[in-house]
């Protein structure tokens, strides 16, 4: 018998004697994974499931694509997206973020199911009511994930039970846009009523954030879009719809809708729970209001009681992608990739500080298109000439005054011998050209502006912001214009202005309206409003439908004036600014009104019999 058949042989002796010593080996437990059961019979092990559930926010508002890209607002440096040139259909979905795509979030809708079922009767001691806070959390998680779908898509399936393989039929058909709002205000209410009075570690839902999303979703609900009369009026694309209750509702007391969300942000703000200077009666300085504004974005400093809901991270947890947002959108000047690049449409919208609009028309606004505008400006862009952060050692000698560059200039000597030169932030630049900005700008909001944090290599802590107080103050603003109360409605957008350092609105009616919709945008900027906003409203074919705009700048040296390094300088430039179309080689945007509602992809629609597609595709 040769060696390998004799330690064979001997090898299954030996086993089959193991087995004949131990009967139960095959039934031990795995050391790297826990029970259902296990998790569920244990206090600690169920908040660490409910904990995981959060996990569905990803990176909220600081991804890499600032979803404002898919608006008037921002440019996506890398690769055109279909949404803006209106060729999505089921098969091509185009870029989605996971926090509106289908499966991610029925997916954490599922595990919300989960834990609310096995949560109804705890297996472990809860007489310190960890449970009812855990369900408070899933409560508000779920209607937070449905509500998603729900203002990406219209009516969507409402589920509230984890399905299982033993389920007769998984085909499941849409809620009715209606019956969805109810459900997940109902899903609000029960959160704020478990959450009352408890306090939640950061980042955890609380009876606020449940009241605040509340007052979001109605806000959404009373609005054109969501009222078919009105919206039927405003596009054909869904004036044909054959089943139009899953985009809006068909019929009922719209002022009715209009007063639950005015009731609901009231209800929130008479927790007085909330706010950061909103009790002003008059504009701060302009330097005042920059801070401010600064305070609000990097949840620091006092503007931290704005927030209601936030996404926290830190510099440990290799996996938060948010943390990596300077980076992401730095200007490759500092080795930063530029992926989010507001346009010349954005930059425009910012008023000058009297409070009256930019115009390119005026003389004295064209030559000098950055001086005297909303202190909010210098708080959310960078543009040429910005005062920023010390460069790193590849550009600090060419820069030494930290500026951001973003034009191409004269070095030399004027009416003599000059040589052209290109901004270290543009895509002629010597460093990473490649990440160079499309549109002239960058971002500069939720930013860490300090000097010492080298932004490509250091991750930052700054929170993603979810829901903050100020949204809620101009939704009520929203709600009483709309019922015709003006004047309350002045007085709550002022109370956001003043604390920016602008002057006070006067108008009334349309005008007001139409003033409302920019402050909304400026204040909120980057916050994953904009997208929404002009659809419900209605504005999506004025707003979204051009292409969009850049700034080519120009700085050439006066006469007699001399310079070897480059410095944004008016005394020794004189300086050009021509706004242009992007052009339509990079994205061709366009606006169609099937839009309003984005397609489900077609898998889903696979696999789901009962699923009715949106109206255009």
């Amino acid at each position: 018998m040769n060696y390998t058949l004799k330690s064979l042989i001997g090898g299954v002796l030996l086993g089959a004697t193991l087995i004949s010593c131990n009967h139960d080996f095959l039934n031990t437990q795995p050391v790297d994974k826990v029970s259902g059961s296990a998790v569920w019979a244990d206090a600690s092990l169920s908040d660490a499931f409910v904990t995981d559930v959060y996990n569905g926010l990803r990176d909220g508002i600081l991804d890499q694509m600032s979803f404002d890209c898919q608006t008037d607002n921002a440019l996506y440096s890398f690769g055109k997206q279909d949404v803006n040139e209106a060729n999505v259909s089921p098969s091509n979905v185009g870029t989605i973020k996971n926090t509106m795509e289908w499966s991610p979030m029925y997916q954490r809708i599922r595990a919300a199911n989960i834990a609310l079922a096995n949560l109804a009767k705890p297996k472990f001691d809860n007489s310190n009511g960890i449970a009812d806070r855990m369900k408070g959390e899933m409560y508000f998680l779920r209607a937070y994930y449905h509500n998603q779908l729900l203002r990406y898509y219209g009516g969507i399936p409402i589920i509230k039970t984890a399905y299982t393989l033993n389920e007769a039929d998984f085909n499941i058909p849409r809620n009715t846009y209606e019956e969805c709002v109810n459900a997940i205000v109902s899903d609000l209410d029960s959160a704020a009523i478990l959450l009352k009075g408890r306090t939640m570690a950061a980042g955890r839902a609380t009876m606020g954030a449940a009241m605040a999303l509340k007052a979001r979703v109605l806000l959404y609900a009373a609005s054109d879009l969501h009222d078919i009369p009105t919206a039927k009026t405003k596009s054909s694309v869904i004036a044909s719809a054959t089943n139009p209750e899953l985009l809006g509702y068909v019929s009922g007391d719209r002022a009715a809708r209009w007063q639950k969300a005015k009731a609901a942000a009231k209800a929130v703000m008479d927790l007085n729970q909330y706010g950061y200077k909103l009790n002003l009666s008059a504009p701060v300085s302009p330097t005042e209001g920059q801070q401010n504004y600064l305070n609000l974005s990097l949840s620091r400093n006092g503007g931290e009681a704005d927030g209601i809901f936030l996404k926290y991270y830190i510099r440990a947890s290799f996996d938060d992608w948010g943390s990596w947002y300077p980076r992401n959108n730095m200007p490759n000047g500092y080795h930063g990739w530029t992926s989010s690049q507001p346009t010349q449409q954005l930059v425009d919208s910012y008023e000058m500080m009297d409070g009256t609009k930019f115009d390119w028309k005026n003389p004295t606004h064209a030559a000098a298109p950055y001086e005297n505008r909303d202190p909010r400006f210098y708080q959310s862009i960078l543009y040429d000439g910005a005062q920023w952060k010390p460069r790193t050692p590849d550009g600090a000698g060419i820069d030494p005054a930290g500026q951001i560059q973003m034009g191409f200039y004269e070095t030399g000597t004027g009416g003599g011998t000059v040589t052209a030169y290109a901004g270290l932030d543009t895509r002629n630049s010597t460093i990473e050209n490649w990440n160079g900005t499309w549109t002239g700008y960058g971002i500069r909001r939720f930013m860490d502006p300090d000097p010492t944090l080298v932004d490509m290599n250091i991750r930052q802590e700054v929170p993603s912001i979810q829901i903050r107080y100020t949204e809620v103050v101009l939704n009520y603003a929203e709600a009483c214009m709309a019922l015709g109360q003006d004047e309350e409605a002045r007085t709550w957008i002022n109370r956001v202005r003043f604390r920016a350092g602008m002057p006070a609105m006067t108008e009334s009616g349309a005008a007001l309206m139409a003033r409302y919709q920019n402050e909304r945008n400026v204040e909120m900027l980057f916050e994953d409003q904009r997208f929404y906003d002009v659809r419900r409203w209605m504005i999506a074919p004025t707003a979204l439908g051009s292409q969009a705009k850049i700034i080519v700048i120009t700085g050439k040296l006066k006469p007699g004036k001399s310079v070897t390094t480059y410095k944004y300088s008016k005394d020794n430039y004189s300086y050009t600014y021509s706004v242009q179309d992007l052009g339509v080689g990079k994205e061709n945007r366009k606006w169609n009104d099937k839009l309003y509602f984005l397609p489900i992809n077609r898998d889903e629609i696979n696999r789901n019999s009962k699923l009715i597609q949106n109206p255009g595709y």
